[in-house]
């Protein structure tokens, strides 16, 4: 996105999201922050894209999906130093938060100006 202004722009950022409206939302809310944005729907896709798609600077991975978790993204992330945040329906970790990397958890729903933030700090202000 040439030309992009706001506090993401340049950034490239990959969306897990399993919630179709929910991809919408946050490909909107960072496009609208200046971030080149693909918002994915499983786990299949997210990983195909972290490797065939990149180079990405921020991830924002929907802690469950489905009956499952997004651990696997999160651990090929966290393998590529690559800073992200979890996005959470649940207000309790239960017992599959404690087999995810360690990342800012963002509850569902969500502020659009926290989430912006969350990821300005991740990215260090760069």
């Amino acid at each position: 996105m040439s030309g992009a202004s706001g506090p993401l722009a340049g950034k490239r950022g990959l969306v897990l999201e399993d919630e179709f409206l929910i991809a919408l939302d946050l490909e909107e809310l960072l496009q609208g922050a200046g971030a080149e944005v693909l918002a994915v729907p499983g786990i299949d896709k997210a990983l195909e894209a972290l490797r065939d798609k990149g180079p990405w600077d921020f991830g924002i991975l929907d802690r469950h999906l489905g009956n499952t978790t997004s651990a696997s993204v999160a651990a090929a992330f966290a393998e590529r130093k690559i800073p992200f945040v979890f996005l959470t329906g649940s207000r309790s970790g239960g017992a599959s938060a404690q087999t995810l990397p360690d990342a800012p958890v963002i509850e569902k729903p969500y502020q659009p100006e926290t989430l912006i933030k969350a990821i300005e700090k991740l990215l260090g202000g760069q």
